[in-house]
Parts: structure tokens; sequence; C-alpha cells
């Protein structure tokens, strides 16, 4: 199927029907050439076209003044409304599902606001070994401000001894022992160390099975893998756009609310006056009326200036199409995880273990390559050589062929350089 060789990578490329969509992004230089960019699941890259969406909320902001909430080419007071629909597109949900706003760790604070509710004996929260930093950080204090010990109520699941993997089956299993006790299941969909995908439906339908809500911090899984989100019955979800998003460090982040949850007035939250109803918003009266959607949920009106390059990603994720870049993001991973095992099986010196699942339902672009009898070392003569990836320690490189400006040349590339190093 594959072949180790530059005219196959050529080819592919050339067979590329998204080939023309690298070209609207901006490659960091390495003596004077494109580096090999694999560090999308980290900060994506720069489209070309973010400065002139900058530019022109400059160029309005210049010329209205606070007229350009409404007179704007873009409105500002509906700015965040322009980005519902391929947000929507890009995680499965309905458009009044969804709202740009914040930053990833505040929107996971509000959400659990209203989504970890204890009451009597449920009180736990399930999530997985390993969670990103920031989500234990989060559950924690969420926790502690309800006087609630995380050693107690904060449920982790491991992987088996020996193993990095939790298998699906696992949290299931353990959201049906802790049944009437669990109230929320708060996971990464997409786990940022070793890239593993969990089957988000069906932890989902366990969750409510034992009458908890299912929520997930989709930061690895939104625009690199399929969502569902809506038909998933997800209850909620939260992401941030700087990674397979493109939208520059520190970019706005997004949330999913179910839209049966969204009509429900009484649902608990910390609200502010952009989540309050539309109609009479300006009359400044006291009482809190929530829009309906999932903007009842946010506080302040749209920070512009960082939606903007938010805006720029995706329209061209838009242009491109989202199940094509689905397609070629499997063929671009298969490809690394196939150059990875050539020069593995080649070398006397090091064995280059994926850690990642090899099925490609389990996982996104990420492939977490655990590298045994090379260290750091290894991952600093890439980078010296124009590899951009990413270190995690103990001993693994994570790297992610992004479908809108990595090629299957620069795979062939990458695994020339890491054929010479290990030799």
């Amino acid at each position: 199927m594959f072949e180790f060789s530059k005219s196959f990578a050529n080819q592919k490329d050339q067979n590329d029907k998204l080939k023309q969509f690298r070209n609207k992004f901006y490659f960091p230089q390495n003596n004077g050439k494109d580096v090999l960019y694999f560090t999308g699941n980290s900060l994506g890259l720069q489209p070309k076209s973010t400065k002139d969406y900058i530019s022109q909320e400059l160029e309005d902001w210049a010329r209205f003044g606070v007229e350009g909430h409404f007179q704007a080419k873009n409105p500002w007071y509906s700015y965040h409304e322009i980005l519902a629909e391929p947000l929507a597109n890009i995680v499965g949900a309905k458009p009044n599902e969804v709202v740009a706003m914040n930053g990833l760790s505040v929107n996971l604070h509000l959400l659990l606001t209203s989504f970890y509710r204890p009451e009597g004996k449920r009180t736990k929260i399930l999530c997985e070994a390993k969670a990103f930093p920031s989500d234990q950080y989060v559950l924690e204090t969420h926790l502690e401000a309800r006087g609630l010990n995380p050693e107690d109520h904060l449920i982790e699941v491991f992987p088996n001894e020996g193993e990095v993997l939790i298998e699906d089956e696992m949290i299931i299993e353990k959201i049906k022992e802790l049944g009437d006790e669990l109230t929320c299941v708060m996971i990464g969909g997409v786990n940022y160390y070793t890239g593993q995908l969990f089957n988000i439906q069906k932890i989902t339908e366990a969750a409510h099975a034992v009458g908890a809500y299912a929520g997930f911090d989709l930061a690895h899984g939104a625009g690199n893998v399929k969502l569902e989100l809506h038909d998933w019955n997800v209850d909620f979800a939260a992401w941030c756009s700087y990674k397979y998003m493109n939208s520059g460090p520190g970019s706005v982040s997004g949330v999913f609310i179910n839209e049966k949850h969204t009509v429900n007035s009484e649902i608990p939250r910390l609200a502010g006056w952009w989540g309050h109803n539309k109609d009479v918003r300006f009359l400044m009266e006291k009482g809190f009326d929530p829009i309906p959607t999932a903007e009842g949920w946010q506080l302040n009106n749209a920070p512009v200036f960082i939606m903007a390059p938010h805006k720029a990603s995706l329209d061209i994720f838009m242009e491109a199409g989202f199940d094509n870049l689905i397609e070629k993001r499997v063929e671009l991973t298969n490809y690394l995880e196939y150059v990875v095992g050539e020069v593995s099986k080649n070398s006397s010196d090091v064995d280059f273990e994926i850690i990642t699942p090899n099925e490609t339902t389990k996982r996104g672009a990420q492939l977490s390559i655990y590298c045994h009898g090379k260290g750091k070392s290894l991952f600093d003569y890439l980078t010296e050589n124009g590899v951009i990836a990413d270190w995690r320690e103990p001993n693994v490189i994570r790297m992610a062929p992004v479908p809108l400006y990595n090629s299957f040349t620069d795979i062939y590339e990458f695994g020339k350089i890491l054929e010479k190093a290990v030799n």
C-alpha cells in the first residue's frame, strides 16, 4: 500500500485534492527552507489570510468607532454568531448548540457550574488518568468549592499495569460501578499524551444510563476527528481553537451545550450580560433572562480581535470540507506510522514504539512515539534539522500531520532525517 520513497510521496501529493490549501499557510523557516511542521496538535500554523481579517476589524474600528458594532463589515455586536455554523459543522452540532467565547479552562469552569451538581450520595466526577493538567485542576477546585475532597470524589480510570492506553470498556465499567454516586463524566475526548480517541458515544450512553451527565474536553479533538455531538446526545463539551483550528496562540475557545439543556432557563450557571435575552438586553434591567441557546452561557461581548483569526481559519475549513480533511488525515497518519515503522525496522540502535492505537477509529492525526534506545538527544537532532515536533517526558515524541498544510512529502523527508539520526 505504501512505499518509503520520494516518488511515492510525490505521487500521493500530486493526487491530493486538497494540496492547494498548503499554500494558504505560513511555514517557519530553517536555513531558508520550510520546516517540517508536525505540531498542529499544539499550535496550528498561521493562515496567510489572518492579517487581512484582523486588518478589516482595525479599519472598521478606525472608520466607525463605536458604530462598528452595527456598521462594520462583520458587525461586532453579532460577530460570534457568524462562527456558529462552521463550528457546528466541525463538531457535529446544531448552530444553536455552539458558541465561541472565552478560553478553554474558563469555559470548563462555566460548564461544570451547570453540570456538576452534587446532591446526596451523587457527588463523584469521573475522568481519565493523566488528563491534561488544566482539566485536573478545574475538577479538583470544583470539588473543593463544594467542600468535597478530590481524593474521595474525583475518580480516575487508570490503564492496566504496564500499559499506557485506557480501554473504553474500562471507563464504561467504572461508570456502572459508581452508579448513582456519579454526577458527571468529564473526559478528554482525545488524550493529549497518547493521542487515543475515546468512544464518546458509548461513554455518553453509559453515563446517561446511571443518571449522570457526560461532558468532554475536545482540545485535541475539535478540527481533528469526526464528531457528532448532537446525535451522540453529549451534554456539554469545550475546546480550544489554536491547535487543529489554526486560530493563533491563546485564541478563543468554543463550547457545545445540548439543546435539551439550552432551553432550560432553570439550569444553574454563572450569568453575564451577553447571555441575556437579546430583545431586552439594552433595557439594563435586573433579573437574568438567558438566551435559549448556547449563547445563554456567554458572559461578555465578542472579543473581535481574537475571533477574526478564528474566522479566517474556519472559512478555510468550510472551503476544504471537513469530510475531505478527515479522509486525508487518515491517509497522512497511516503513512507516518508506516515510515516510522520502516526506519525502526532497519535500525539496530533504536526501536520506535507507537503508543497511539493503530486502529484509525481510535485516533486522530497525532502519533505518540516512544523512543527505546534514544532519548531527548534524538528529538534535539530532529529540531536542529528542521523537524518541528513535540517532546513529552519521559521519552515520547508527539507528531501530528495536519491535512490542511502537511504533505506526504513532508513525511517522507522526515523519515529520511530520522533514518540519518538513528544511524
